[in-house]
């Protein structure tokens, strides 16, 4: 199995890098994974909402213009924090969750941290959502990651120890739009950082990774679940100057930045979608 995993994904990344649309899933040939393009990445990561009692709002917003019926989109509400969920059926068990948090700081219009992770995770959802997949995949934006993520916290909350194995795997963006996609190392699980690298190596898509101690996201949530999980972010330079400051606008956002940590999201959501759901644990 390990090999077949490997052996097809690295056939499906190269169709993905010369061709807008691949076939996606084991059994069907007849759908396609639809790429985005720059341009429609960019448009919607600076149409950002800077208020953050509207941003719940934004997120069902950009999901239904993603192609998403709105009746599909569910707002779980626990412990007085909103998760917006939109679930996509798999052929067989096994969970891939997908997630980045909608509020942002007091200050500041959040356009980098963190309306770009939800940008990304908005658009890896459109490539997706006409393709056949062998797991579900679960689309979420969270709440309240700015009070100690909340929303991630109450979701892995309610998932019971047996429940927790079906999750092969969670992908987190958080504040991309500065710099090159990376993964934060200190808060992600070691077998899933190889394979964002080796996915990156094999797309020719700049990548680094490193430690920031200080910043949390909401993979730790599902680490501290046991659950495989990953920070994907692209902050560089005086990021500290922007994250958490009235310079956080939609001006400082390079959307080249977010379109390649989308890119390289889907590309790992497929590969993991093709191997079985502990590979990475």
């Amino acid at each position: 199995m390990f090999l077949f995993c490997r052996s097809r994904v690295a056939t499906l990344l190269l169709a993905l890098l010369t061709t807008p649309s691949i076939s996606f899933g084991v059994n069907r040939e007849d759908a396609k994974v639809s790429l985005s393009t720059l341009e429609q990445v960019k448009e919607d990561a600076v149409k950002v909402n800077c208020d953050n009692d509207e941003r719940l709002k934004a997120v069902h917003a950009l999901f239904e213009k993603m192609g998403a019926q709105a009746s599909d989109i569910v707002v779980d509400k626990i412990r007085k924090v909103e998760n917006v969920i939109l679930r996509k059926q798999g052929s067989s068990e096994g969970l891939i969750v997908i997630g980045a948090h909608y509020d942002k700081a007091s200050v500041g219009c959040g356009a980098v941290d963190n309306w770009s992770g939800i940008v990304a995770m908005a658009h890896v959802y459109r490539s997706l959502r006409n393709s056949p997949a062998n797991r579900s995949l679960i689309f979420v934006a969270f709440g309240k990651e700015e009070k100690g993520r909340l929303g991630s916290k109450a979701m892995v909350e309610a998932i019971d120890k047996a429940q927790s194995k079906q999750y092969c795997a969670m992908i987190n963006f958080d504040s991309l739009g500065l710099g090159a996609p990376q993964v934060l190392e200190n808060i992600s699980s070691k077998k899933l950082i190889m394979q964002v690298a080796e996915v990156a190596k094999r797309m020719e898509i700049p990548f680094g990774k490193g430690a920031l101690y200080g910043p949390d996201s909401d993979s730790s949530s599902f680490i501290e679940k046991k659950i495989p999980s990953v920070t994907i972010h692209g902050v560089a330079g005086d990021f500290l100057k922007v994250i958490h400051t009235p310079n956080d606008q939609p001006t400082v956002v390079n959307a080249t930045s977010v379109y390649l940590a989308y890119r390289l999201a889907l590309s790992l959501v497929i590969e993991i979608d093709q191997c079985r759901c502990d590979e990475f644990r």
